[in-house]
């Protein structure tokens, strides 16, 4: 009887279910999008309960779909939107709170005042991480310190804290019946309260952000069994990994060797390259996080660089301006000009991430004139997406001393080969996109089902991947440096918009 592993990809705008087999190929998947909550300018919630019910009825669907067995799935894997914060109660498993997501700027203030003293990089030694409005600590603060009851609830054990990869599995394993409380090394090394050193805890942090050590889950590497579903969706049945999604997306690009690097195009960017057992600092405003750690091996660092924004201006364009009424009538829009016309678009609505940091910069539209279309908007959409990823590897390259020879992709974005030939030519290297896409939630997979001995070793990982296409550059040096010197001016009219 075949069998099968079991991933959940509890994503920024929808939770899915994908059932993988051993070469790795999808034999089930159900998706189901959540609301996206925004209270007021520059905030972002999710509603944890609706994302829970959700998460049940994608694997009931999953299963339906392909008329699965509980005994068909060996072992679940679980992977997230990392640093979205949520809060809730031990014993009635209600959260205190919506979810708090990545996106969300309402610590800006925390950000400056804790960068007052030793600056934006007070925190990086012991983290690898700068001051930002991004990681879970400050958002976990803010609920402590805005959400009545709250801290009284974490101080007696009450109020329990995770990333929704901890709040899944809680709910997964029990809930307020013995539930779970545990997270893995990724997730943690994305609250900027877990020492990068040590991987536990750190108490000085925990005394900066004021931050009770009861409501915090127990940190377990990324690929071991930690328990059995109870839920009656797949009873019995092993959780046995857990990755940030950006890190699933390394694991499952088979990126298991230093130097190697993969870009995932979703929401926003996130580019991430192994750089092995050892913690290697950036001096170029990247990321040191933890890459995966499977069990009873040593952790496994990774440098990144996060973009806010490059998905999500697409779906901008859609919802908000209206000039497309398909994320994927982009493409066909943008090709029916030639170039951007001199346009540049800098979605900043978050403020910049990787690699210049500037929680005050917004959205700019540059260099517009009466020739501009819309496809001529839809291309520099487009575009900025390549320009934002150019910045990051560049600064990845001076990081680790070495130039990238290609740039293994994913995410949504990458069936967009207008967008992955323009990448290719900005970076004038190759870019490369594997038959699965999904590598996500083949990452997870790929966690759980080592744990459990269904994939023997990485060799048989190695084995499932494959190539579909490589864009290879096609663009003449002068245009190139052209393009990004006006790429460059562009940006730098959206630092320090915000007062």
């Amino acid at each position: 009887m075949p069998q099968y592993v079991a991933a959940i990809d509890q994503g920024t705008t929808s939770t899915r279910c994908i059932v993988f087999d051993r070469q790795g190929q999808i034999v089930s998947l159900a998706q189901k999008e959540h609301k996206q909550i925004y209270p007021q300018p520059g905030w972002v919630e999710h509603d944890p309960e609706e994302i829970w019910r959700n998460t049940l009825e994608v694997i009931a669907l999953a299963r339906i779909k392909s008329k699965l067995l509980v005994q068909d799935i060996v072992a679940v894997g679980i992977t997230n939107q990392r640093e979205t914060t949520v809060v809730w109660n031990r014993r009635t498993g209600k959260p205190y709170y919506n979810a708090i997501v990545w996106q969300d700027m309402r610590t800006a203030d925390l950000v400056t005042e804790f960068s007052k003293e030793k600056g934006q990089d007070r925190f990086r030694p012991q983290t690898g991480l700068p001051l930002a409005t991004y990681f879970s600590g400050l958002k976990l603060k803010w609920l402590l310190d805005n959400v009545a009851g709250l801290r009284e609830d974490a101080e007696r054990g009450d109020a329990l804290f995770g990333n929704m990869d901890t709040f899944v599995v809680w709910n997964l394993t029990g809930g307020t019946a013995g539930g779970l409380h545990l997270t893995d090394v990724t997730n943690a090394s994305r609250t900027q309260l877990m020492n990068l050193h040590t991987l536990s805890w750190d108490d000085q942090l925990l005394t900066d952000f004021t931050v009770p050590r009861a409501m915090l889950p127990e940190i377990r590497p990324s690929s071991e069994v930690y328990g059995t579903v109870s839920s009656e969706v797949l009873p019995g049945v092993p959780i046995a990994g857990i990755l940030g999604d950006q890190q699933a997306a390394l694991v499952g690009q088979t990126c298991y060797e230093p130097g190697q690097a993969k870009n995932t195009y979703g929401t926003g960017c996130f580019l991430l390259m192994n750089t092995g057992t050892e913690l290697r600092n950036s001096t170029y405003g990247l990321l040191t996080t933890v890459a995966y750690q499977f069990q009873n091996q040593p952790v496994h660092y990774a440098l990144e660089g996060s973009v806010a924004i490059t998905g999500a201006l697409v779906q901008w364009l859609r919802d908000n301006l209206g000039i497309i009424k398909k994320s994927t009538d982009i493409e066909t829009l943008a090709r029916s000009v030639e170039d951007n016309g001199g346009t540049y678009f800098v979605p900043a609505f978050s403020g910049l991430y990787a690699p210049h940091w500037k929680a005050d910069a917004r959205g700019v539209i540059a260099g517009l004139t009466r020739f501009v279309t819309k496809g001529h908007l839809a291309r520099a959409v487009l575009e900025a997406t390549a320009y934002q990823t150019v910045d990051v590897v560049r600064a990845m390259e001076k990081d680790a001393g070495v130039s990238l020879k290609s740039l293994r992709v994913d995410g949504g974005m990458v069936v967009n080969s207008l967008l992955m030939q323009f990448q290719a030519d900005m970076l004038n290297s190759p870019v490369v996109c594997p038959r699965m896409t999904e590598t996500t939630a083949l990452g997870a997979a790929y966690a759980a089902g080592l744990a459990v001995g269904y994939w023997k070793n990485l060799d048989d990982l190695h084995q499932n991947w494959g190539i579909a296409r490589t864009y290879e550059p096609d663009m003449d040096d002068t245009q190139r440096k052209r393009l990004m010197r006006g790429w460059q001016k562009a940006i730098e009219r959206s630092f320090g918009w915000e007062e």
